[in-house]
């Protein structure tokens, strides 16, 4: 019998299959090291992250950690930035304004300056508008030199004249006297007749000067400044600033001729209404009305009267901007409270 020779294929085949189990089993010990050191990377970060958690409950705790912003979830993070050295010296937010304030330099502020116009207005001629008028026009002069400049400054040093006035710069002051008979509304009478100056002339240094007109024969209130601005505003036909007055009248007024007055009339200057009218007292003496108007033109409500055949006797105006004159005797005044003065700043 002739041997039968064995395939050299089928020999090496079973030592292949070895070598690949072998291999299987070289291949494995690696994974399991890398298994291993895996899991020690990942005790190692948990343990890490154990850590910084505790580390950021304790900076909130203290109030030293900022709230996490909007789209974060607010899990701990082991970047340095948490660390209470880190939180201490966190730069700002990129974009947000810095709110605090530069202190000014002595220089800017400019102690004892002030607007050459409220200088001429609170010396009490004119307003602030109009003394920039006066300014602009070259009126005004600042230690002997004309000046146009509007916004221009000067202390109380400097020497201010408008024309050939001199003024100066004073506290405001508010006055009200009640008037009495016999006195013009003016600051000087080339006829030498007696003014309301002459009734206030002590009462203090500032210069001060009326606010409106009252006649030689009207009683009542009439109030003093060197307050430019106030005046202005309280005369200005804008404001309407409203008066009443008592009027005592030669006869008696029909209900008619007040029915008249109260729809308006018509006068040499024009159309004026007014605001309220009535019998003073239970109605009585119709001799006797009281006349309540904002209108500040001259001599209006002798010339309401006049035009319906009238004559007025005796004329008392007993309220002005929301002052009366109670407590106040003819001839006497007093100063406005801090209240009062608030009130005419708020008309």
């Amino acid at each position: 019998m002739t041997p039968i020779k064995k395939n050299n294929n089928e020999k090496g085949a079973r030592p292949r299959k070895t070598s690949e189990r072998s291999g299987e089993r070289k291949n494995s010990a690696p994974r399991k090291r890398e298994d291993s050191a895996g899991s020690k990377s990942r005790k190692a970060g948990e343990k890490r992250s154990s850590y910084v958690a505790k580390e950021r409950e304790d900076l909130r705790g203290s109030k030293n950690l900022r709230s996490p912003k909007s789209g974060q979830t607010g899990k701990p993070s082991s970047s340095r930035t948490n660390s209470p050295t880190a939180a201490k010296t966190r730069s700002p937010r990129v974009g947000k304004p810095d709110t605090r304030r530069t202190p000014k330099s002595k220089k800017s502020e400019e102690p004892g300056l002030i607007r050459l116009n409220r200088y001429v207005a609170r010396s009490g001629i004119c307003s602030r508008r109009e003394a920039d008028e006066l300014i602009a026009a070259g009126e005004v002069k600042v230690n002997g030199a004309i000046v146009t400049e509007l916004g221009t400054k000067v202390s109380n040093a400097d020497k201010v004249h408008v024309g050939d006035q001199l003024i100066r710069f004073e506290k405001p002051v508010y006055l009200l006297l009640n008037k009495p008979k016999g006195y013009i509304t003016t600051t000087d009478d080339p006829q030498k007749r007696r003014t309301v100056m002459a009734l206030v002339e002590n009462a203090c240094k500032e210069n001060i000067y009326p606010v409106g007109r009252l006649d030689r024969n009207t009683t009542g209130l009439l109030l003093f400044t060197n307050d430019g601005d106030m005046a202005k505003k309280l005369t200005h036909p804008s404001s309407n600033i409203r008066k009443i007055y008592h009027v005592h009248l030669d006869k008696a007024l029909t209900k008619a001729d007040m029915i008249k007055i109260a729809e308006g009339l018509t006068l040499d200057d024009g159309f004026i209404k007014i605001d309220e009218i009535d019998y003073v007292g239970d109605g009585k003496d119709r001799k006797q009305i009281g006349m309540a108007l904002h209108s500040g033109k001259n001599r209006i409500v002798r010339r309401i009267f006049e035009s319906l055949g009238y004559q007025v006797v005796k004329l008392d105006r007993v309220f002005f901007a929301g002052l009366t004159k109670k407590d106040l005797k003819r001839g006497h005044y007093r100063f406005l409270t801090p209240q009062e003065v608030n009130f005419l700043k708020m008309l």
